[in-house]
């Protein structure tokens, strides 16, 4: 959704004096492009909170800023990546991504297609990604439309990543997969973008989960309800189990 236009230059060696994310602005009270938008980056990100909420050294952040160089900050571009995922740093709540103040950039960005931001995403984002942010792999998806693509940075340029036998995009940097899911997510049934482990099991929302949790447990209780029955039925014919 959001544009970054500025040239990342050489961090300077003063990049300790530059802002930290509570000097920088970190919203520009622009809204999402559609309800459908705004669902898939919570189902993508949600997932992966989820799947990772044990884990202390990964970071997923959603519509938010993303600054990279001095320059961008004199010339307050101030919009970066839909969803952002970040390895190896400290799990925290974050106003923005400061690269100099993390000492890192993001290792997979994936960008929502609109018809207000298709040609962005498609070219001038993907060479800020490629080009200044060096971001390893980078992903984007059209909510409506379906349309699914990934790129690997190999040495300095970016190659399409194929789709494998199930039509999923693998992510090296997750070791996970990104799948087309069709189904109903809070009451809008659309082909949803989301994450498989490379075994091929859908990782769950939370909501899912705890259906899941409640099925299970459900069936646990109906087993042990029949086994309950089975062993008064053998007491009542037989006497008591031997020891």
């Amino acid at each position: 959704m959001k544009n970054q236009s500025a040239l990342v230059e050489p961090m300077p060696k003063e990049a300790i004096a530059l802002p930290t994310e509570d000097d920088l602005p970190y919203s520009d009270d622009l809204l999402m492009e559609s309800q459908r938008h705004v669902l898939q980056m919570e189902i993508l990100m949600n997932i992966l909170w989820f799947f990772w909420k044990d884990r202390e050294d990964v970071f997923v952040g959603a519509d938010m800023f993303v600054y990279f160089s001095e320059e961008q900050v004199r010339n307050k571009d101030f919009q970066g990546p839909d969803i952002l995922i970040v390895k190896d740093v400290p799990r925290r709540e974050r106003k923005s991504w400061v690269v100099w103040q993390e000492g890192k950039g993001p290792d997979v960005v994936i960008e929502l297609l609109s018809e207000s931001t298709a040609s962005r995403d498609k070219n001038e984002k993907k060479r800020i990604y490629q080009n200044q942010l060096r971001v390893p792999e980078y992903f984007w998806f059209d909510p409506f439309s379906g349309e699914l693509a990934g790129f690997r940075l190999q040495g300095s340029k970016y190659q399409s990543i194929t789709p494998d036998s199930s039509e999923r995009l693998i992510s090296q940097e997750l070791q996970l997969a990104l799948v087309r899911w069709q189904g109903s997510y809070h009451g809008v049934n659309a082909p949803w973008l989301r994450w498989e482990t490379l075994e091929g099991d859908l990782l769950l929302t939370p909501e899912e989960a705890a259906v899941q949790a409640q099925k299970q447990a459900t069936q646990a209780q109906q087993q042990n309800a029949e086994l309950e029955a089975r062993l008064r039925r053998y007491r009542e014919r037989f006497g008591e189990l031997p020891d």
